[in-house]
């Protein structure tokens, strides 16, 4: 053994920049094998290599082992299961002839060393090309990564480090070879060490013979969007109509659809910026602040279990005044984050009412206003992310000391310790509830992403508010604008919208940059950049397709048709019909998107239709403060209760409803037919849906029965059930 030790002492490949990355890339520290939390077979590893050193002590316990003997490094279980020589349940991943074989032997064979403390340490990890535009008939591209180290030295190590594809429209081999399966957008992940390096790869079809065509860009939305379309070599649709253009304003500003005054006067209307004033004049409405309230509700969590009706009322009142003033979202945000005392008195202060924990505090305010998913982080390093454990309970402790006086507590099941009812006040208490499961320690406060602690003597939360919201800041405004920017395109330009990482990076980067730029010029405020959105012409495209655009879903070239919110839906089914829905918590309100909390528990009323509806159709239950709570998909309940469900049934065959004065015998069927198409679908029925509607409501005696036949049909048409 003295003699392999002292033949490796010079020659021994690293641990750290070798062996680990060998592990790594044979999967051996995955989630999946040893790295999972108790290990496989009686070898635990840090996920993903961590934390090398625990792994050179674990590994190395026993140098004469089973396990890794030096003496002859052939027998060492280290190398023959994984090559497959002994029994291995993880099955082979490397060859005996291969160079990651002979590596590890020669290592094992050089006594096992560890890294000597003046080892150079790795610094940067480059891949080239960092993107790429693929054209067919091409379908594979050669990634090469570097990993620079703090001696200034450089080494290709793209035969060991590991490649993550984000979907499946390609393979990538173990050499970084990339392979398309397919047409499309994606990103592969290069990750060597603890440095990870995304790649945006596009394989285009076969489209050379695509000439470039475009309207000429309004603004600086269709700079970025029509640039990004050339480069993909795919066409905008043509521009909507104005019937669809009325529609889909109305419904993503307001969450309505127009009546039929409102549309049939715009489409009549020959201003050439009719458009842009009515733009203008959605967002001065009600109907906005109630729409976009219920947007901001959703993500801070205003329900009755914990806030109460009183916190709720006041909660929702605060966040609807201030879409209604367009408050700066920063302004928002650091009194959200910041905000103490009496939940009914300071209604920012119910945020912490409903995070009861340092832990959920941090999670939630860094995914609210960060875009960042710490979760993950808080049992190990961020698999995807450079947060570290560390970060996470600094970040934690930021937010803890925060104290509960709760007044009084009228809860209705006294076996739910999550239900208060009664004003509760906040306050910092000098007592640290936070500690490190790892160390046992109260971690020090630190911001997210800064080594330097946090004074002990300030108000950490209002350090927080005022360091997150800075202009400079570079992720708080990007996150705020991809927000707004999904809302309006369908789909954010980092999509999930709430996962801002490395690892997932927008799929137009120079777009971002500017709307950021934008936003932030015009003081953080949503109105001006939700305005400049809807004046553009990629928003104000055709839903259609064309045969150059039928396979994008990312880059805007059209709108892809989405099914209306749950509220939005309701709202449209009941103002068609010419009703009012129902609701059991809140008798008073006018529609379900001016609700201002859920309310569920033992102290729930019992739920009407409409409530029924609504959570059917993916009201978010506001339970955490991620909007991935709130659901669109579709499913075959639905469509009963669409064709069948008796909520709809009684508003459709209610006796006073807007049906009632379309069957009057005085009435022209052309008019009444023209009106209810108006109402549900904003455009008049065609000449050929005329021709066949009309002959059913000619009979006096049976036009009631006719129209409400119509109505079904029409409620339960794509055209009506989704967003164009």
């Amino acid at each position: 053994m003295a003699v392999a030790a002292a033949r490796g002492a010079q020659a021994a490949p690293s641990f750290t920049h070798e062996v680990m990355p060998l592990l790594s890339r044979a999967g051996c520290n995955m989630g999946a094998c040893h790295g999972s939390g108790g290990g496989k077979g009686n070898l635990k590893l840090s996920l993903r290599g961590e934390r090398p050193s625990a792994d050179h002590a674990v590994l190395t316990q026993n140098v004469r082992s089973k396990r890794l003997d030096v003496d002859h490094p052939e027998a060492s279980f280290l190398l023959q299961k994984p090559s497959e020589l002994t029994a291995h349940e993880g099955g082979r991943r490397f060859a005996p002839d291969s160079e990651a074989y002979r590596l590890l032997r020669d290592w094992i064979a050089a006594g096992a060393p560890m890294d000597g403390p003046d080892s150079p340490v790795l610094t940067s990890l480059s891949v080239s090309p960092g993107e790429a535009i693929v054209d067919a008939p091409q379908r594979e591209i050669q990634l090469i990564a570097t990993a620079t180290f703090s001696d200034g030295s450089a080494r290709d190590v793209t035969r060991w480090a590991v490649y993550e594809p984000s979907n499946f429209l390609l393979k990538v081999s173990p050499g970084g070879l990339v392979q398309a399966q397919q047409a499309g957008e994606t990103t592969v992940v290069v990750r060597f060490e603890q440095f990870k390096t995304p790649v945006r790869l596009a394989f285009l079809g076969e489209r050379r013979d695509v000439a470039w065509s475009a309207p000429e860009p309004r603004n600086l939305v269709d700079q970025g969007v029509f640039a990004k379309l050339q480069r993909m070599r795919t066409l905008p649709s043509p521009e909507c109509s104005d019937a669809t253009f009325v529609r889909r304003v109305f419904l993503d500003l307001c969450g309505q659809v127009p009546t039929r005054a409102e549309a049939e006067a715009f489409v009549a209307d020959r201003h050439p910026a009719k458009r842009d004033r009515l733009i203008d004049t959605l967002l001065e409405s009600p109907a906005y602040a109630d729409h976009w309230a219920m947007k901001w509700a959703d993500l801070l969590r205003v329900e009755e279990r914990i806030l109460d009706a009183s916190g709720v009322a006041a909660f929702h009142g605060w966040i609807r005044q201030g879409v209604a003033e367009d408050r700066p979202l920063d302004a928002t945000a650091r009194a959200v984050v910041s905000s103490l005392g009496s939940t009914y008195g300071n209604a920012p202060a119910n945020f912490y009412r409903a995070l009861r924990e340092p832990t959920q505090r941090a999670e939630a305010v860094a995914q609210v206003f960060l875009g960042t998913r710490l979760g993950c982080a808080k049992c190990h390093n961020h698999p995807f992310e450079h947060w570290t454990q560390d970060d996470y309970y600094r970040f934690s402790a930021v937010f803890d000391r925060i104290g509960y006086t709760i007044l009084e507590n009228k809860r209705g099941d006294e076996n739910d310790k999550l239900e208060f009812v009664g004003e509760q006040v906040l306050y910092l208490s000098n007592q640290a509830e936070l500690k490190d499961p790892r160390t046992e320690a109260v971690p020090p406060p630190g911001l997210l992403g800064e080594k330097a602690d946090l004074p002990p003597d300030t108000n950490h939360l209002e350090s927080l508010a005022a360091w997150m919201t800075r202009p400079e800041h570079p992720l708080f405004a990007r996150v705020q604008v991809n927000r707004l920017w999904s809302h309006l395109m369908g789909i954010g330009l980092v999509d999930p919208i709430d996962d801002f990482r490395l690892t997932n990076p927008p799929s137009n980067p120079a777009l971002l940059d500017a709307l950021t730029a934008h936003f932030i010029q015009h003081g953080m405020r949503a109105k001006p950049l939700l305005r400049l959105i809807c004046q553009s012409r990629s928003y104000q495209l055709s839903s259609t397709p064309v045969p150059e655009n039928a396979a994008d879903a990312l880059n805007y070239s059209h709108p892809v048709p989405r099914r209306l919110p749950a509220e939005v839906l309701l709202d449209g089914i009941y103002r068609a019909v010419g009703r009012r829905p129902d609701f059991a918590a809140y008798p008073g309100a006018l529609t379900a998107a001016g609700l201002p909390g859920v309310k569920f528990g033992a102290r729930q009323p019992k739920p009407t239709e409409s409530d029924r509806f609504l959570k059917q159709f993916g009201k978010s239950p506001r339970t955490t403060t991620c909007g991935c709570e709130r659901s669109d998909e579709s499913s075959l309940s639905q469509v009963f209760t669409l064709t069948s469900g008796p909520g709809i049934a009684a508003a459709i065959g209610a006796a006073d409803n807007h049906l009632a004065a379309l069957a009057d015998p005085f009435l022209d069927p052309a008019d009444a037919l023209r009106d209810l198409y108006w109402r549900t679908l904003s455009r008049p029925p065609s000449a050929a849906e005329q021709a066949r509607l009309a002959p059913l409501i000619a009979d006096p005696g049976e036009r009631r029965a006719a129209l409400e036949d119509i109505a079904w049909s029409l409620i339960n048409a794509k055209e009506f059930l989704l967003r164009h």
